[in-house]
């Protein structure tokens, strides 16, 4: 066995051994998920009924859709905001949607497939404090109807969306969105043509719907840093590397890494958003309002494997 052929051995092992170490060292550490519970209403979904489209958006009154396709259609749909965990806000709710009608069992035009679904699109949520100042927004992408995803809170009744991202106190928002099961007699959307004028949405009414969303905190690994420099470990047995206990030259180690956890979340006990003193910015002379709540947490990890230097020779570090 030449000495590549061990080194890529002993490299593969110490990335094994790091996967093991992050997940006993993260585990009981990582700050939990959030679950947002975002109330809607006047939830209206505009078919795309007609080519003309001189004629969308025009029609002042209520007007249904003159036809449903069966399938293979778009649709757009807004909704206002209304409440985030039974704490007023303000917002808008808005998808853009491609129905894709897949069934197990179809019947003429909808898709077989292996799962139950209704469509696919991609949702915003731009929440607002009630006084109109903007807290963030949520966006997720993925298939409506059908069961929800593994792992939901049990409020989320269908619906298997995942939360690309977001901005404000979501930025880097991660996770999961469902849709709750809704109470009997309450109609959760209101279908209308494209040709009727959404200027008009409040006053025509629509449907009111809940939305679980699991947000996973944001995370950002570095380097633990000691007065002596890089915190490394010896893969063997992930002690510290130190004038005791050296490593040995071609010798894989571990890059201890600190992960810094940022919590950007809607306060879920008392009050719906956190004021923070103005923070000041490293990138420009003024300071800023931050309105959010952001939790710091230092969580050990181990990371990169680093190739122990031998005589004449350097660090490296293969990230």
């Amino acid at each position: 066995m030449n000495l590549h052929t061990l080194l890529r051995g002993k490299t593969a092992l110490a990335m094994a051994l790091c996967a093991a170490a992050c997940s006993q060292f993260s585990s009981a550490q990582v700050a939990p998920p959030v679950i947002l519970q975002i109330d809607l209403t006047n939830n209206v979904l505009y078919f795309q009924d007609t080519s003309d489209i001189s004629k969308y958006a025009t029609e002042p009154n209520v007007t249904p859709p003159t036809a449903i396709p069966r399938n293979l259609y778009k649709v757009h749909g807004i909704a206002d905001i209304v409440a985030v965990n039974g704490q007023p806000v303000k917002g808008t709710y808005a998808n853009s949607v491609a129905a894709f009608v897949l069934r197990t069992a179809p019947t003429p035009g909808q898709a077989i497939a292996d799962t139950v679904r209704q469509a696919v699109g991609v949702i915003t949520f731009e929440i607002l404090k009630s006084d109109g100042t903007s807290i963030g927004t949520i966006v997720a992408s993925g298939m409506f109807a059908g069961d929800a995803p593994p792992g939901s809170p049990t409020a989320a009744a269908g619906g298997n969306f995942v939360i690309t991202g977001g901005t404000g106190a979501f930025l880097g928002a991660r996770g999961q969105l469902s849709v709750a099961a809704a109470a009997p007699g309450v109609v959760t959307q209101r279908n209308a043509s494209i040709t009727e004028d959404p200027a008009n949405r409040q006053r025509n009414g629509g449907g009111t719907v809940r939305w679980i969303a699991h947000v996973i905190p944001m995370a950002r690994p570095e380097v633990t840093m000691l007065p002596s420099g890089p915190a490394i470990t010896h893969s063997s047995d992930f002690s510290p590397v130190t004038v005791a206990k050296p490593a040995t030259p071609g010798e894989i180690g571990i890059l201890a890494v600190g992960k810094e956890i940022f919590v950007e979340v809607l306060a879920i006990d008392g009050g719906i958003v956190q004021g923070l003193p103005p923070v000041e910015r490293s990138c420009t002379a003024r300071t800023e309002d931050i309105v959010r709540l952001v939790v710091l947490a230092q969580v050990r990890l181990a990371g990169a494997t680093v190739e122990v230097a031998g005589p004449g020779r350097s660090t490296r570090v293969p990230w």
